[in-house]
């Protein structure tokens, strides 16, 4: 389905940004979780903002709860506006069945149309070898891993920060060193849970996120961003080319500070690009210095 992208106050300059397939800047947004999300309403999403949604992400397990026609329904959806689909991280799930359950859970998302699978493990205590056994297994059955890492165990349950802050937290060296592990297994892509670092804490860990962005690189990382201010300070601090995960309701809020049209009392009118434009075939370009007459005049 050929989408007209054209929009209006072409006047008014914006930041440039990478078109789709994007290698940089890409915004992954959440699905049905706090609330149900069917066709109608990730419609309308798409159809005023798909432009800059990458990814649609499941979370909680969602899919399992809903009857496979409207998974399927969402699923094309997103295809139809080039938008990629990811699992979220229920192989925790599965991972307590066995071996077994894992490969049918991964057939039955390759029969869906999912694109991704996202390879968690903030609950489970699980050895880094077989994450990495899990990551290529995603790609034998042809879809993308998407591991994530972290620093606190016990992420991604809505668990209490004091509950959390019990657990403690682990260097950011290990999930740097995991995060490389997956990368050479072939994911493209690798999460970084925001628990422990801007979520559920006393005050944020920014110090990590700077080292996991030198220790991977930041073309390799997303973050996920919470709320506005998380977004916001990333998007400051890394320019707004950074790659995130957001609630589907923020897109718009993150594209307006992405494209430098708005933004808070921090960001107002500063965030900027500077990129080449788009090429284009032309004469020769005139010189700015004329070569000098040869002698004898020739």
């Amino acid at each position: 389905m050929k989408q007209d992208l054209s929009r209006g106050f072409e006047y008014v300059h914006i930041n440039q940004r990478e078109g789709k397939p994007r290698t940089s800047g890409i915004t992954e947004i959440r699905g049905p979780y706090y609330a149900p999300m069917g066709k109608r309403y990730l419609a309308d999403i798409l159809e005023t903002m798909g432009e800059y949604v990458d990814i649609l992400k499941f979370s909680g397990g969602s899919f399992a709860l809903m009857p496979k026609r409207a998974v399927r329904e969402l699923i094309d959806l997103c295809h139809d506006h080039k938008v990629l689909v990811s699992t979220g991280g229920f192989v925790e799930r599965v991972l307590t069945q066995g071996p077994d359950a894992v490969d049918r859970y991964f057939e039955e998302c390759r029969e869906l149309g999912f694109d991704i699978v996202e390879v968690s493990s903030g609950f489970l205590s699980i050895p880094l070898p077989d994450l990495v056994r899990l990551v290529e297994r995603v790609g034998d059955h042809g879809m993308k891993a998407k591991p994530e890492v972290g620093i606190q165990f016990g992420a991604g349950g809505a668990s209490s920060p004091e509950e959390l802050e019990a657990e403690g937290t682990a260097d950011p060296s290990r999930a740097i060193r995991a995060a490389k592990a997956f990368l050479e297994a072939g994911a493209p892509l690798v999460m970084i849970e925001s628990e422990g670092i801007t979520e559920s804490v006393r005050s944020w860990r920014t110090d990590v996120a700077a080292k996991i962005a030198d220790g991977v690189g930041l073309d390799k990382v997303m973050f996920e961003a919470a709320d506005p201010a998380v977004f916001s300070w990333y998007v400051k601090n890394f320019g707004p080319d950074v790659n995130l995960f957001v609630d589907h309701s923020q897109v718009v809020q993150l594209e307006c500070l992405r494209s430098g049209i708005w933004g808070t009392a921090g960001t107002w009118g500063r965030v900027v690009t500077f990129k080449e434009p788009p090429k284009r075939e032309s004469a020769s370009r005139p010189r700015l210095v004329e070569p000098r007459p040869k002698a004898g005049g020739r």
